[in-house]
């Protein structure tokens, strides 16, 4: 998969990959317009968006109506403001039978993304490109010749 990034003004940060694009920006207090969700954010809603897919896939696999069915992502800042925890509550829809409760939740837990972050692929940054050169520091002008003496 490829993703390419377009800077569409502001601290916006635009993503186009496949028919789609992505919009974020960031939230005024980051000195943002909040015109769109965070990056971070998005990757949280990828979390629990994924998640709600695993659920559904396991309904609609078995037949099961899905309505009730509910996931509700919630964080916890820790010391700092990091990130300490990530919670996903999920609401079994009302047909859920109580012999699929534990298959359910074992089927939502292989969710994609929550297998990334629990055992992450190395992320490499580098320059596409090589750097311009720098520029070439301007010759410093030659010094006058030393005053002679003055003859008496």
């Amino acid at each position: 998969m490829r993703i390419d990034l377009e800077f569409p003004g502001e601290l916006r940060v635009d993503a186009r990959f496949g028919p789609h694009r992505v919009a974020t920006d960031q939230s005024v207090a980051e000195g943002g317009a909040a015109s769109a969700p965070s990056p971070f954010a998005l990757f949280l809603t990828s979390l629990a968006t994924c998640a709600g897919y695993y659920a559904l896939q396991f309904c609609r696999t078995r037949g099961i109506d899905d309505a009730g069915l509910a996931v509700a992502l919630e964080t916890e800042a820790g010391p700092e403001g990091a990130l300490a925890r990530v919670s996903l509550a999920v609401t079994p829809p009302a047909a859920l039978p109580e012999r699929y409760r534990a298959a359910f939740l074992r089927a939502i837990d292989q969710c994609t993304v929550k297998r990334f972050l629990a055992a992450p692929a190395p992320v490499e940054i580098w320059l596409d490109q090589p750097l311009a050169p720098e520029p070439a520091a301007e010759p410093a002008l030659p010094l006058p010749p030393p005053a002679l003496p003055a003859r008496t």
